[in-house]
């Protein structure tokens, strides 16, 4: 029997456990806190393929020779597509949030294309996949990519017996292909570089394999995304917020409505994400077009933006101000906004990733520097808590990574692009779609990239053409190296 550990001891059983979580809906969650706002993200069954919960027994620590706990993880079949017994299994990779289903995203057209059923695993801690019932920071110890990674080898082991022993085989094996976006894209080149036996290929989707301690080229590409107007424009407004706030930061903040967040660095970090959330979704034009027009007709710059945030970033796009209150990062109690604290414990410890404003022609706020960062992680997690960053990359590679079937994508107007491989290498191929809207997944996820497009529709895109190209260019590489894996399969016979 599955179980929550509470210091070694069973605290939730089943029923309390759905009750706790039959209210989520999976808030959206911002770059502050994560990479990707958008895993599982919508609400509407309509946008998945699948929302059927099933469950099995994961190892808590797969490092330990000495603990032998479990707890209980949640995953999803797709198998509307599969060609039994034989076709390929898709494991789609959940990330840094909840993960309430299979998003209907571009795998549904490859799983129809290639005869594939489609899995995907929850990551250890969000959602419903938690080990323990507080989240306090002795508790996140075994929250890490390394731990997750053995999470997918583990769960694809479990797949493929289960999927034997229903089909009266043995010792079967179906061709594996994985998928990621973000952090999952970057699991899923670290899956196939860890664990080359267990799949064909991967395909690396924005994937942000290359830890970075201060990350300045993020805010960089912001500039280059929103172009001279926008950006001059964006500068502007916040040297008047920075002025206004000065001199009265209550107003200021109440007028963004965010009041609740009392120290300066959060409410930078959230102005900035504001901005952010525009180019890295496909949406620049929400953005761009109301504050340049301002600035031509001379209107109040402030007004403009605080509009644009509270219609659009609070409002529509559903982002919850309290995901930058470190009051709220601080909370150990499981539920329904935990991920922000969870992710926020894999950036302070991992990967960084602190998008601190350049020296030079910054767009954010100065006060979003290293300290700040420092101080958060110290603030809600405690002493000794930050990122060794190089011990990632020395396990990984970063951007050198020695691994093989990888295809790797970036959308051009996306900031987190620098933070993948953008160039290719002997058998991992790196693609960068180009277009005015091309931001996070754009692969799989079409564009815009919010709100979700079913199965990836591209004709949004400002050059669908550059997207198709790209897409065929995947299928293609999925084709052969599914080939090679099956003829290694018989050969082996």
């Amino acid at each position: 029997m599955m179980m929550r550990q509470e210091e070694g001891s069973m605290i939730l059983p089943w029923l309390l456990l759905f009750i706790l979580f039959s209210s989520f809906s999976h808030g959206l969650l911002t770059s502050h806190t994560m990479l990707d706002r958008l895993s599982g993200s919508s609400s509407s069954s309509s946008n998945y393929l699948t929302q059927k919960e099933f469950w099995f027994n994961q190892t808590l620590d797969h490092f330990s020779p000495f603990d032998h706990r479990q707890f209980q993880q949640r995953y999803y079949e797709f198998l509307d597509h599969f060609r039994l017994p034989d076709g390929p299994i898709f494991l789609k990779i959940c990330g840094e949030s909840s993960c309430n289903g299979i998003t209907n995203d571009y795998i549904s057209v490859l799983a129809k294309k290639f005869g594939a059923a489609v899995v995907s695993l929850e990551h250890r801690y969000y959602g419903k996949s938690s080990p323990f019932n507080s989240l306090k920071t002795e508790n996140l110890r075994y929250l890490s990519s390394k731990q997750a990674l053995f999470d997918l080898a583990v769960f694809r082991q479990y797949y493929q017996e289960s999927l034997n022993s229903k089909s009266n085989r043995v010792n079967v094996e179906n061709p594996w292909f994985v998928f990621g976006v973000s952090y999952p894209g970057a699991l899923s080149a670290w899956f196939r570089l860890k664990f080359p036996h267990l799949t064909c290929g991967s395909l690396a989707s924005s994937a942000v394999v290359l830890a970075v301690y201060n990350y300045t080229e993020f805010d960089k590409q912001i500039g280059e995304s929103a172009g001279a107007e926008c950006k001059a424009a964006l500068q502007e407004t916040n040297e008047l917020v920075e002025q206004r706030l000065a001199t009265d930061a209550k107003a200021v903040k109440t007028l963004f409505g965010a009041a609740e967040l009392e120290i300066d660095g959060d409410f930078f970090y959230f102005l900035a994400d504001a901005a952010v959330i525009a180019f890295q979704y496909g949406n620049p034009d929400k953005l761009c077009s109301p504050l340049v027009e301002a600035k031509k007709a001379g209107d109040d710059l402030v007004d403009a933006y605080a509009k644009y945030v509270k219609e659009y970033y609070l409002g529509s796009f559903g982002v919850n101000v309290q995901t930058y209150n470190q009051k709220h990062l601080k909370n150990t109690a499981l539920s329904e906004d935990s991920a922000d604290r969870l992710w926020w414990f894999q950036v302070c410890t991992e990967v960084a990733f602190f998008q601190v404003a350049p020296l030079n022609d910054s767009i954010r706020s100065t006060k979003v520097d290293t300290r700040y960062h420092l101080d958060l992680c110290k603030n809600v997690f405690g002493e000794g808590i930050y990122p060794d960053v190089a011990a990632t990359n020395i396990y990984y590679g970063g951007t050198k990574i020695a691994g093989s079937k990888i295809v790797f994508t970036n959308g051009s107007q996306d900031p987190w692009r620098h933070a993948s491989k953008q160039t290719s290498s002997t058998d991992m191929p790196s693609y960068t779609i180009s277009c005015h809207n091309c931001g996070h997944g754009t692969d799989l996820r079409g564009c815009p990239q919010a709100p979700l497009n079913i199965e990836g529709d591209a004709q949004n895109c400002s050059s669908p053409d550059a997207v198709n190209k790209v897409r065929q260019q995947i299928v293609e590489h999925i084709d052969l190296w599914l080939s090679q894996c099956q003829d290694a399969a018989r050969r082996a016979i």
